[in-house]
């Protein structure tokens, strides 16, 4: 659980709460973007073995009933993505440009980092890997996950050639969504085609506190027995 904290704005001062376990894929890009920004939040272990998700109070702020969920003050919000774009556009501009043609390419990449790599990546790969047990697994999934994954990736690799972050030369929403995936996709036991501009990227991000302290966390408490 993070340390209890207050976002303050002119006179306002809210107390920002995520509602999510630290191991879900979906949680790790909130709080990574909320430490990034040094604002101070509490999360609550929900979700998982925790459970907490289908109780009444918690159905009322996500009729989903999944994780993350962000209260701010008055707001409150649940998809992950939706959730980074009102936490950059209230606190970090930086990561959301007010000028929507500067914004649409991390948009784009946001969006593509979320829909299309995310889905291979940990409903695919990380699913057969790490919540099934071996005897179990669809091998056809699998290997069909790794094929598609060296093909994005080596999308992601000719744009980082030509840049630094993945929409251009300052970071952007686009790497707090795609960065989240790399974490796994580096440590998942699977066939990684060598990207050297790919690889180099990660390794800016391993080297940002927030990013270690919030994405690279150990999976294994996720683990199934016989995985």
């Amino acid at each position: 659980m993070a340390g209890r904290g207050l976002a303050k704005i002119g006179a306002y001062i809210f107390m920002i709460t995520v509602s999510g376990r630290n191991t879900s894929s979906n949680v790790q890009p909130v709080i990574w973007l909320l430490s990034e920004l040094g604002l101070e939040f509490e999360r609550l272990d929900i979700g998982g073995a925790f459970g907490g998700t289908d109780t009444a109070e918690y159905l009322a702020k996500n009729p989903m009933g999944l994780i993350p969920v962000l209260e701010d003050g008055d707001i409150t919000l649940f998809e992950s993505q939706a959730i980074l774009r009102y936490i950059a556009a209230r606190y970090g501009p930086q990561f959301w440009p007010e000028d929507a043609g500067i914004r649409a390419p991390a948009d784009q990449w946001m969006e593509w980092a979320k829909t299309t790599v995310a889905p291979n990546v940990v409903y695919k790969a990380f699913w057969q890997l790490i919540r099934t047990p071996a005897a179990e697994r669809d091998h056809a999934i699998l290997e069909e996950s790794v094929t598609t994954l060296k093909h994005l990736m080596s999308i992601a690799e000719q744009q980082l050639r030509q840049c630094d972050w993945l929409a251009g030369a300052s970071m952007t929403l686009a790497d707090i969504t795609f960065g989240t995936q790399l974490y796994r996709y580096y440590t998942l036991p699977i066939k990684r085609a060598d990207l050297p501009a790919l690889a180099a990227y990660y390794q800016r991000l391993s080297e940002r506190q927030a990013y270690r302290d919030n994405v690279m966390i150990s999976y294994e408490p996720l683990r199934v027995p016989g995985a």
